[in-house]
């Protein structure tokens, strides 16, 4: 989450469990209302980043690479970040590091206010916040599920994801007209909303985890067994796999759409207003995530989403001029990204065990995002050469054999049962 004991009853120190809605659990009200309002900040310097680059540089390709920068430590920290928030106080991890994530967004504005920012310093600035993130995510990934019951982590990861994208609707155009008046602005109001989300988490009276013994393991061993664990399941196994292919391609979709809307002459503004079709497409596939789950099973789901992405793409290639249609196609992109999302993370909390959780939970992600760096940077150089047309129809072939490949592999993703813990080792 992009931006999170007891199990039940009440105790001293801890908040009661409630066994029915979500929403009258005031330790999940504060995650929900933290991770609102930091996915809001942090939807608006997503556009910030790159148009800021752009205009330094003026080049797609530097957009691009700076993309791939900020999701780089994640290939490299990822599996060790798991192992430590299995160890550390998860909690305490996603404070401090919320806390550290608003200084960094302030060296922005404060480099443009003192003296002039590089793009070294977007660089860097981008690298440092997506260390954070990785170890924040990885504390997160086991936060959920010791703050609801296990049957409600599906409503759960809904509620978080429908409100995430409601943020994306206003994050865009918000961004866009606040690096208009002031290219730092959009980097402050990040910044406050990395101290906010930081104040809230601080407040929950539960604990992220629960109670272990210190741990005697080697950090290697711990990071191995998270690794069996999540390769000798086939559901998770096959879903991170498949989540991989498409992110390649979904690496570009934003900067395609960016790049598109300025040969158009739009200005930051009107793209802000364009790209907040990501926020609608997510709260589409929020809604629809788990009926769809519970009539076509997951396997239909992610050959679904596969070839449907692939015809989005070759579409967005084709009227990649016309920017309402544009607009349309990447929420109907997102919406079917976000089914596939919440099913699968959903799936993925349920069976992992919470001592695993970190681990298994950064290992998916590692495995699922592998490809989104050499995808961004892959979209920058396509764009700098070809445009946003060919760029586009590119993506759409790849993603059309990954889906033919996926389709007729003997693993059979059709073959999932409905009732997916049937395959649980």
């Amino acid at each position: 989450m992009e931006k999170k004991a007891m199990r039940t009853g009440e105790t001293p120190g801890n908040e009661a469990r409630p066994p029915t809605s979500i929403w009258r659990n005031r330790a999940f009200r504060l995650i929900w209302g933290a991770q609102t309002l930091s996915d809001l900040g942090s939807g608006i310097t997503t556009l910030a980043y790159p148009l800021l680059m752009l205009a330094l540089t003026q080049s797609p390709a530097q957009a691009g690479a700076v993309s791939a920068v900020c999701t780089l430590p994640y290939l490299l920290f990822g599996l060790v970040a798991g192992a430590l928030a299995d160890r550390w106080n998860r909690k305490r991890v996603m404070v401090i590091c919320d806390s550290c994530r608003a200084l960094n967004m302030l060296s922005i504005p404060l480099a443009l206010w003192l003296w002039h920012v590089s793009p070294i310093q977007l660089y860097v600035s981008g690298f440092v916040g997506g260390v954070l993130y990785v170890l924040f995510s990885a504390a997160d990934a086991g936060a959920l599920p010791n703050v609801v019951e296990k049957n409600q982590l599906t409503s759960a990861v809904a509620a978080l994801q429908t409100t995430s994208s409601a943020a994306a609707v206003l994050a865009p155009p918000l961004g866009g007209t606040l690096f208009q008046l002031f290219r730092g602005l959009p980097f402050i109001a990040d910044a406050v909303s990395y101290l906010v989300s930081a104040i809230a988490l601080s407040a929950v009276r539960l604990d992220f985890q629960q109670s272990r013994e210190k741990a005697r393991t080697k950090l290697r061993s711990d990071i191995a067994v998270g690794l069996r664990w999540l390769w000798s399941h086939p559901i998770i196994r096959t879903v991170a796999t498949a989540a991989a292919g498409l992110q390649l391609a979904m690496a570009g979709a934003e900067l395609v759409v960016i790049i598109a809307a300025q040969r158009a002459h739009a200005s930051a503004a009107v793209i802000g207003v364009v790209l907040s079709s990501i926020g609608i497409g997510g709260i589409a596939g929020s809604v629809i995530a788990a009926r769809l789950r519970a009539r076509f099973g997951f396997g239909r789901i992610l050959i679904g989403v596969m070839w449907s992405q692939a015809v989005l793409w070759v579409l967005i290639g084709l009227f990649s001029h016309v920017l309402p249609i544009v607009a349309v196609l990447l929420a109907v992109f997102v919406a079917t990204a976000q089914v596939f999302g919440i099913t699968s993370l959903g799936y993925q909390l349920s069976v992992t065990p919470d001592n695993l959780q970190s681990r298994v939970g950064t290992a998916f992600k590692l495995i699922a995002w592998s490809s989104f760096p050499v995808g961004a940077g892959i979209a920058g150089v396509l764009l700098d050469r070809f445009g946003p047309a060919t760029t586009s129809l590119a993506f759409g072939a790849w993603v059309f054999a990954f889906a033919l490949m996926a389709s007729r592999s003997r693993g059979g993703l059709r073959r999932l049962s409905n009732d997916p813990t049937a395959a649980t080792p």
